[in-house]
């Protein structure tokens, strides 16, 4: 690997003055005002407003200023006093607009009026509420429900995404997709397997009593900055952190607080991990079976000396497998896993032995583990490790997938699910009268494939940027205006609302950070965070526009005109006052909504539990499971002469598809996100030069051209084999068929790709 000199790289700390920096950039550019300032003193603390980004914890002991970087900016975006006006539209075809970035589609700022598409006229015209609702109500009951699709991004609130499902249950189908599937189902799915629930058993106090952490696959710095608090605080106190990722993330590197008068003035800062394995992508089922192959020989070690290092007693009581994946592990040569996993012995067992000589251990993932043609088997294998010395079920111990959108947790815990096993569709029949579909609905890549098919006649999508985010995009854009109804429901302009149906509408919504009046007077709205606690939020922002509705409102308006009346099913009543959507809640989900009326202010929410973390295993045979890998790559393709390992990226300067600026400042990339980066060793190779214009084309093998044209090449410390570049830009390069098996998450952290060269930049 090349020395970092040779590289793109930022030579400062994650937090900083570079933190307050680009909060202040984004301030400058939405010419916010100054009640902005009032917003985020309230952000994520008891009583006020819940982060519209990440879902990190609500602290109920929060600091002065309990927001990052991302958040901020965030909310920046949101109050943003740019407007998106009928006239606007007026003036700019919608055919012109699909030429514009992702970052100028969201700079003409907030819509302010429902609008519906002219295809005599190629613009989007003014309506009234009452006519959208209508004339969506009239499409969605001349079409089979089974052909329709509801999909939902995670920012929803709960009292929304309770409403929406039940709305697509009574309207007639299970199709309810969301963003979760695109990132984190693989997470759903393994987890449910193995340990009986379907998300992580840690909670915020469990970082405070560990002695180590572990990281896999997971960009701290760019993605969830406020989890650097805790980590800085861990090392302080004697914890140890080892941390696996390609790339070199800089906020599990070192860290300065912004919020230490001290630390800002002096520049200290802390270092935060004392290990960083750069790991092939698709490399960690061989860098965890190393680990534990090293336990099992260090409890062998401890065994002749009358000690243990496995916890025997947990795993006979708790776990079931255990022998054969013993074997595997055994079995499986070190040649093996160091071509794997790109390391060296050594380095995996310098990571044994910290996670062997710890007594409680937290392991945090991200994307890095799930979207990969084998993902199950990553989220699997880090449950291996974490089992063999009891590292479930205990305070100070377990596993936490980190959550992107600030909800996306919580949606599919009131309901937005495809799977309707996983919804209790007795108690919906009795609670509203109706016989709920039975039949499995479409995931985000089966919603795709009807799409492409012509099987999906009808598309809402209730917030997200669904277009830009999915793999397979030049084909999804053909085939989309092959439907005949598409609704948007979204706070500002972006890619997913240039492509249409045959009728389609673009419906603004209020955003959380603003006040929301029904007939019931001010309303406040609940969230699940990542560690499984709920929460309220109270937005106090005068909205953008007179005309914007609440999201609750708009999905009550939608399911009237489209469904027949039912004395049970009260939307009016439910949206002038959303206490009652969480009284229907409770009563759908008792034994995690109970009393909730009463409990989601408290402060840091309340804990809706988990049953693996009391040791309570909710799987196939009563225990958590051991699995054994039947592969030690995880990307799904094998090695070829010029194909490369690409994964999609995202920078600190964006929130998933939403792109606030050209500066990557942890990356040390500035002024354009058409990167391709490569380390040194492989540029000479391949026979490249920095700056050079290059095309990626897609290496799938299966007769389709994709081609991302116009990257510049970007000397860059990766693992060698391996390539970076933007999401969504590289988006169009997933096939459509890449994913995890068990969820079918796009595997988009190891895709398959070819480099065709250019010519050298002018500059």
């Amino acid at each position: 690997m090349a020395d970092q000199d040779d590289t793109a790289h930022y030579d400062g700390p994650a937090g900083g003055w570079g933190s307050l920096k680009g909060i202040a950039r984004i301030f400058g550019e939405e010419w916010n005002s100054p009640a902005v300032a009032e917003t985020l003193r309230r952000q994520n603390k008891p009583g006020g407003v819940m982060c519209v980004s990440c879902a990190w914890a609500k602290p109920p002991s929060p600091h002065a200023f309990e927001f990052c970087e991302n958040g901020a900016k965030a909310t920046l975006w949101e109050l943003t006093s740019r407007r998106c006006t009928p006239e606007f539209f007026a003036a700019h075809s919608v055919s012109e607009l699909r030429g514009w970035k992702d970052h100028d589609l969201e700079q003409q700022g907030r819509l302010t009026q429902p609008l519906r598409y002219d295809s005599g006229t190629d613009r989007y015209v003014p309506c009234g509420w009452d006519e959208a609702f209508r004339a969506i109500g009239e499409e969605l009951r001349a079409i089979a429900p089974e052909s329709a699709v509801f999909y939902a991004s995670g920012r929803a609130s709960l009292e929304t995404a309770y409403l929406y499902a039940l709305f697509a249950r009574l309207y007639g189908h299970n199709n309810l997709p969301d963003s979760s599937n695109m990132c984190h189902e693989t997470t759903s799915v393994a987890l449910k397997r193995v340990i009986g629930a379907p998300v992580g058993t840690v909670v915020l106090d469990d970082l405070s009593t560990c002695d180590a952490i572990f990281f896999f696959g997971q960009n701290t710095g760019s993605n969830s900055p406020r989890l650097l608090h805790p980590l800085q605080e861990a090392v302080r106190r004697g914890a140890r952190i080892v941390t696996f990722n390609p790339i070199r993330e800089k906020g599990l590197e070192s860290f300065v607080n912004p919020q230490s008068p001290v630390e800002m003035l002096t520049g200290r800062e802390t270092r935060i991990s004392e290990q960083y394995h750069q790991l092939r992508p698709g490399g960690d089922i061989a860098a965890l079976l190393g680990m534990c192959k090293h336990v099992f020989e260090a409890d062998d070690a401890a065994r002749r000396e009358g000690r243990r290092v496995l916890d025997a007693d947990f795993i006979r009581q708790h776990t079931d497998g255990m022998a054969a994946f013993e074997a595997k592990a055994r079995a499986t040569g070190w040649d093996a896993i160091e071509r794997e996993s790109g390391l060296s012995r050594a380095a995996i067992e310098a990571a044994g032995r910290v996670y062997a000589g710890a007594e409680r251990v937290v392991a945090f993932y991200g994307m890095g583990l799930t979207q990969h043609a084998h993902g199950f088997e990553n989220v699997a294998m880090l449950v291996n490790l974490l089992l063999l010395r009891g590292n479930i079920g205990r305070d100070g111990t377990g596993i936490a997938p980190v959550r992107g959108h600030s909800n996306v947790q919580g949606q599919r815990t009131v309901g937005i699910a495809e799977k309707p096993e996983l919804v209790p569709l007795d108690r919906l029949a009795a609670q509203f009268g109706f016989s709920p579909p039975r039949a499995k609905g479409m995931n985000t890549v089966e919603a795709c494939e009807g799409i492409l098919s012509g099987k999906v006649r009808a598309f809402v999508g209730l917030g997200g940027n669904f277009l830009r985010a999915v793999p397979e995009q030049a084909a999804m854009e053909r085939a989309w205006s092959g439907m005949r109804l598409t609704v948007q429901v979204a706070t500002k302009l972006n890619r997913s609302h240039l492509v249409n149906g045959a009728v389609a509408y673009l419906l603004p919504c209020l955003g959380r950070t603003e006040e929301d009046v029904q007939a019931g007077g001010p309303q406040a709205v609940s969230i699940e965070d990542t560690f499984s606690h709920i929460v309220g939020s109270l937005g106090r922002r005068a909205p953008a526009g007179e005309a914007l509705r609440s999201e609750a409102a708009i999905v009550a308006g939608i399911a009237k005109a489209t469904l027949a009346p039912n004395p049970k099913v009260r939307w009016d009543e439910w949206v002038a006052d959303y206490a009652r959507i969480r009284d229907l809640i409770a009563e759908t989900y008792p034994a995690e909504f109970h009393g909730f009326n009463d409990r989601f202010w408290q402060p840091g929410g309340f804990y809706r539990g988990n049953s693996a973390r009391e040791r309570i295993w909710k799987t196939e045979s009563g225990k958590a499971a051991f699995t054994v890998p039947e592969v030690l790559s995880s990307v799904g393709f094998d090695e070829a002469p010029g194909r490369y390992r690409l994964m999609t990226l995202r920078s600190n300067d964006q929130f998933n598809t939403t792109i606030y600026g050209d500066s990557d400042r942890l990356r040390g990339i500035e002024g354009t996100r058409d990167v391709l980066l490569i380390n040194p060793e492989e540029m000479r190779r391949a026979g490249l030069e920095e700056g050079q214009s290059v095309s990626l084309v897609s290496d799938a093998a299966d007769g389709v051209e994709r081609v991302v044209a116009g990257l510049r090449v970007l000397p860059y410390a990766l693992p060698d084999g391996c390539l970076g570049a933007y999401y969504p830009e590289a988006n169009p390069l997933i096939p459509l068929s890449h994913h995890d098996g068990p969820s079918k998450t796009p595997a988009a952290k190891s895709v398959p790709v070819r480099i065709r060269a250019g010519t050298a930049s002018a500059g």
